[in-house]
């Protein structure tokens, strides 16, 4: 570590207190003293009874949740509005009526106060508390090094922590630098992704799978273009990276094979648009419709309200049953057998009208029910029926469809056979022991 740089930041630090010592053995450093402790005092009382006020105005606002979000920001700083604006009114005074060397401290106040508020309300547009807090005190730090006067000395003290990595001098400097701007980069680059995101999510011209693949590639692609800028705003080489990138890629090939895999899985999945939002899919036992596809996963929510994530590789290597892929409609068969001595072709139309009367049952697809063979105890039947929405079930419209059928018959004298058997015993009667019937 240079001891020179040390030394110029150790001189300005020591200047400015000795400016401090020296301004505060004067009286007109106590008069500005208790002018601001007055004004600051003054500020928080009136606050108080001015924020209930102002704060039962901004309720009646609807309709407008950003602007809300700016006026309640405002009210909770109002103490500090007025602590500057009275700081303001009162340098203005002391300025006209003395000289400006007796009103250095106010001014000073003034500028760190006006840089805090500006700083606090600028950071309530994060919601996230802590990283709000956060953000305040460092553009607040910032500022105050600028009013100051030391942002240029400190700039220099920190760029001499340097370590040397081959062609990259890696300095403190540039560690804060990248580390401010990746940060603010990214946030603003998720912000900008979101909102096309959601500009392409409604968009009524595109199918419902390329919405998807447009708005994560729209994410992606800010989130990297972000990156690449805010590693070049402070000065950083992005060939530096290359030897670095293939480590990772190489990294990813054999220890993130299934996180590829499935990220791969998801574009090929958008792509060929097989599966899309609201589609109603079996896979294995699992019975649901797509809910949201995912970078890694797709998430299937089924009727009895679990939501499962799965993997996209598996939708591309399993046998995927997708009941609306092409057509809404889909037919369901209930397979039933009455007793012989029941009329079929009754049994058939009277099985038709009562699928019909089952509200989910498709009125324009009209049911089918045929004899399908001769049983042990019965004639076996099957109705078929079409229904158009899927993803509200299909064993509760089977059970509906089953309900009609036995009122019907129950109504119509037609009996559902349970099976029977019949024994024949047969004695040993007459000589050699032979039976007889």
């Amino acid at each position: 570590m240079p001891t020179d740089d040390i030394g110029e930041l150790a001189t300005s630090l020591l200047d400015l207190l000795q400016q401090g010592f020296a301004q505060a053995s004067e009286p007109w450093f106590a008069y500005q003293l208790a002018i601001i402790l007055i004004l600051f005092l003054s500020a928080k009382i009136l606050s108080r009874k001015v924020e209930q006020r102002l704060d039962e105005r901004a309720r009646r606002v609807k309709g407008h949740p950003g602007l809300l979000r700016v006026i309640a920001a405002l009210i909770r700083r109002a103490d500090w509005i007025m602590f500057v604006g009275m700081l303001f009114v009162a340098l203005s005074v002391m300025r006209a009526l003395t000289w400006p060397s007796r009103s250095w401290l106010i001014a000073v106040v003034l500028s760190l106060s006006s840089a805090w508020l500006v700083a606090a309300v600028l950071a309530r547009i994060i919601r996230n508390r802590f990283a709000a807090r956060a953000v305040a005190w460092l553009v607040w730090i910032y500022a105050a090094l600028i009013i100051l006067n030391l942002d240029e000395r400190l700039a220099i003290f920190l760029d001499s922590l340097a370590l040397p990595l081959g062609d990259i001098r890696l300095s403190a400097l540039v560690i804060i630098k990248s580390v401010l701007m990746l940060t603010a980069a990214l946030w603003l680059s998720v912000l900008a992704g979101n909102f096309l995101d959601e500009r392409v999510q409604r968009s009524k011209d595109l199918t419902p799978s390329i919405r998807v693949l447009v708005g994560k590639i729209a994410k992606i692609g800010v989130v990297v273009l972000a990156v690449a800028v805010a590693l070049s705003a402070v000065g950083i080489d992005l060939t530096a990276f290359t030897v670095f990138s293939g480590a990772v890629g190489v990294g990813l090939g054999f220890g993130l094979q299934k996180v590829v895999s499935n990220f791969t899985s998801g574009i090929i999945i958008l792509l060929d648009k097989s599966i899309k939002p609201g589609d109603t899919i079996s896979l294995g036992e699992t019975f649901g419709w797509i809910r949201e596809l995912r970078a890694r996963f797709i998430s299937v929510v089924t009727r009895d309200g679990r939501e499962y994530l799965i993997p996209n590789e598996d939708f591309i290597t399993q046998r995927v049953i997708n009941w609306s892929f092409s057509d809404e409609l889909v037919r369901l068969d209930v397979e039933f057998g009455v007793t012989y001595d029941a009329d079929p072709h009754k049994v058939s139309e009277l099985a038709i009208n009562a699928a019909m009367e089952v509200g989910r049952v498709e009125a324009s697809r009209r049911p089918v029910c045929w004899l399908t063979g001769f049983g042990d105890s019965s004639l076996d039947f099957v109705l078929r029926f079409w229904i158009r929405d899927p993803q509200q079930g299909l064993t509760n419209v089977r059970g509906k469809v089953l309900l009609a059928l036995w009122d019907t018959f129950k109504e119509n004298g037609i009996q559902i056979p349970y099976p029977h058997r019949e024994i024949i015993m047969k004695q040993p009667n007459g000589p050699g022991g032979m039976a007889t019937d």
